[in-house]
């Protein structure tokens, strides 16, 4: 395979980190447009729509990470009909997904309005908001699998497009048919809706070459069971470990409720550096998924080993700065984020943590992309189920001799755990190109 470099691998990292940053602005721009309507009900309706939709849409992101570790390996194997042929399976996966969402939609917002019940006019806002955007489903799923064919080909150029394209699209028709044709909440979703469906057709334009030569429709090898029981292994697999991983982060939250308001306020406030952390990283743990996964279908794992290294040095450099940033520009932020001078010191009182974060969980956030490159996600899935053991035997210890700050400690533990459980397997990515 082509030689792997620092370069190469700014050229995969960069454009998902400047995408990413796209992804805060839009939900402060759905905010602040409705927010100009003069009432409460309408940004809480929005706040409470859009939580509902990226929980049930969040159930389908092992099809980002799957198809990205698969399709590097047909790649870098330098078969492009099997590229083409494993994002047709998950296209099929992600519009089936939507389309079942679009039929259930009756019980799972009921469902969901019972977990989190709101005022009778924000949920009637809620639902106007819900029957629209729900009908952009197929799109936003099958969105994750044309997401991974971008990463795992590295054209990520290709993904800052899609990103920039339907997030200025749909701050634009914001403007438009909240302030200028007076639609409000309805006129939110509309917006997002035909962003939706517009990205979709400019990813699978983007995805072009994956469609040239008619690989893409033929249906004896998209349908071979063998193929597609792997993919399924390995996206069951993928789901189980992200569906853990949730739960813990979940656990924080709730457990971080006990310490009263403030703590939790001013949980929630940090919580917010670890998302930044998460979109800064992003990009190298992605240019390691390409990497790594062309790198096993070219049966070469000194490149497997290049590829793990030269984009872990630029996480951990990404992690450090990061750290800095955050204990430097720490007060100012928070600051920011809440004006409650209780919050705030609170805030203060635990910033440590989340400088120690990006440094912490760097090596747990890497491995995750070399496993989805080498496809080791059985192992992925079992390094997960120890480290939530560890996590909750810190978790029913630590707050209960330290308070808030040992909450903290326990998700430090986490972190620490995914990384040393992950490193005992690294060597099977290596393997895995023998």
């Amino acid at each position: 395979m082509d030689e792997i470099t620092h370069r190469r691998v700014l050229k995969i990292a960069l454009p998902i980190v400047l995408s990413n940053a796209t992804v805060p602005l839009l939900g402060a721009v759905d905010t602040g447009v409705v927010g100009q309507m003069g009432q409460a009900a309408p940004i809480g309706a929005v706040g409470v729509g859009a939580v509902i939709l990226a929980a049930i849409y969040w159930v389908f992101g092992f099809l980002r990470m799957g198809t990205s570790g698969l399709v590097a390996q047909s790649h870098g194997a330098k078969d492009p009909a099997e590229t083409g042929a494993i994002l047709m399976r998950a296209l099929m996966i992600g519009f089936a997904g939507g389309l079942a969402f679009m039929l259930l939609q009756v019980p799972l917002f009921h469902g969901a309005f019972l977990l989190a019940p709101a005022s009778d006019e924000v949920e009637a806002l809620t639902r106007g908001y819900l029957q629209i955007r729900i009908w952009g489903a197929p799109a936003t799923i099958a969105l994750y699998a044309v997401t991974g064919w971008l990463i795992a080909v590295e054209r990520t150029k290709g993904v800052l497009v899609l990103q920039l394209w339907m997030n200025g699209l749909n701050v634009g028709l914001d403007f438009l048919f909240v302030l200028g044709f007076g639609w409000g909440v309805e006129g939110v979703a509309v917006a997002t809706l035909i962003a939706e469906w517009t990205g979709l057709a400019l990813g699978l334009w983007l995805c072009r070459p994956a469609f040239a030569g008619g690989q893409w429709c033929d249906w004896g090898r998209v349908f071979d069971r063998a193929r597609i029981k792997r993919m399924m292994q390995v996206n069951a697999d993928i789901m189980l470990r992200s569906v853990l991983l949730q739960g813990a982060f979940v656990s924080f939250v709730f457990f971080g409720a006990a310490f009263g308001d403030v703590t939790l306020a001013a949980n929630q406030v940090l919580l917010q550096f670890l998302e930044i952390t998460a979109y800064g990283l992003d990009g190298f743990a992605f240019s390691a998924e390409a990497l790594v996964g062309q790198a096993v279908g070219a049966r070469s794992a000194y490149s497997v080993r290049r590829a793990s290294v030269l984009t872990s040095q630029w996480g951990v450099g990404g992690a450090v700065a990061l750290g800095l940033a955050f204990w430097l520009a720490g007060p100012a932020l928070i600051d920011l984020m809440t004006t409650e001078p209780n919050v705030r010191d609170a805030a203060r009182s635990y910033l440590f943590w989340v400088a120690l974060a990006p440094a912490i969980g760097i090596a747990s956030w890497m491995f995750d992309g070399i496993f989805i490159g080498a496809t080791l996600s059985r192992e992925m899935r079992n390094a997960m189920l120890v480290s939530v053991v560890i996590y909750v035997a810190a978790l029913m210890t630590l707050p209960e001799m330290l308070g808030n700050h040992g909450l903290w400690a326990a998700l430090m533990v986490l972190n620490v755990a995914r990384g040393v459980t992950m490193g005992a397997f690294y060597r099977r990515a290596e393997q895995a190109a023998a």
